[in-house]
């Protein structure tokens, strides 16, 4: 008796040759059927995270490569600013040339330059990196980290009321790529003094 009571419960041994709630009894090549099922399932899954992964990483580098653009633009925005604030300030002084030290030239120029020099010639025959100091946010030749961009201001007197200026940005971005930004601005004479 103790023997069909073990041949008509499921869960012993021998109840996997028997039948089973009803099912069909299963043979070693079903089973095995199943592992190579399993396995493509697994595969398939595989592929679809590398998929994933693939597409995160590439969204990330592109995310780098427009935030440096976004700096760039507005380092050669600045650049073009700070030639204006010279401009301006030539101009506000007694008997200032409102051109005065623009001359056709390439020159490198930080947030405070008031005037363009020799050292600023410098620094664009260099091509020196600009700096980003991390304590103050300022991108500058002084103290803080190098970057990749290299900014140049190139000023062009068309006549004697009027200065094409542009700004270009340089810099290498992701797989050595150079990329750069050119922004141009002229500047006028806004002040002319009677004679």
């Amino acid at each position: 008796m103790p023997d069909k009571l073990r041949q008509n419960n499921p869960t012993s041994p021998c109840g996997l040759r028997g039948t089973r709630r009803g099912l069909a009894p299963r043979s070693l090549s079903e089973v095995g059927q199943t592992l190579v099922e399993l396995m493509i399932a697994m595969s398939v899954m595989a592929i679809g995270f590398l998929a994933i992964f693939a597409v995160l990483s590439q969204t990330l580098g592109m995310n780098k490569i427009v935030a440096n653009q976004y700096v760039a633009a507005h380092l050669a925005a600045e650049g073009i600013e700070v030639v204006k604030n010279i401009a301006d300030s030539n101009t506000l002084q007694p008997g200032g040339v409102w051109n005065d030290s623009l001359s056709n030239d390439k020159f490198g120029v930080q947030y405070d330059t008031e005037t363009l020099d020799e050292v600023n010639k410098n620094w664009a025959n260099r091509e020196l990196p600009l700096n980003f100091n991390s304590d103050t946010g300022i991108y500058s030749y002084g103290a803080g980290t190098p970057t990749n961009f290299v900014r140049t201001i190139t000023i062009e007197n068309i006549s004697p009321n009027e200065i094409q200026v542009n700004s270009e940005v340089r810099w290498r971005d992701r797989g050595g790529v150079e990329l750069n930004i050119n922004l141009e601005d002229h500047l006028f004479n806004w002040h002319i003094r009677p004679e």
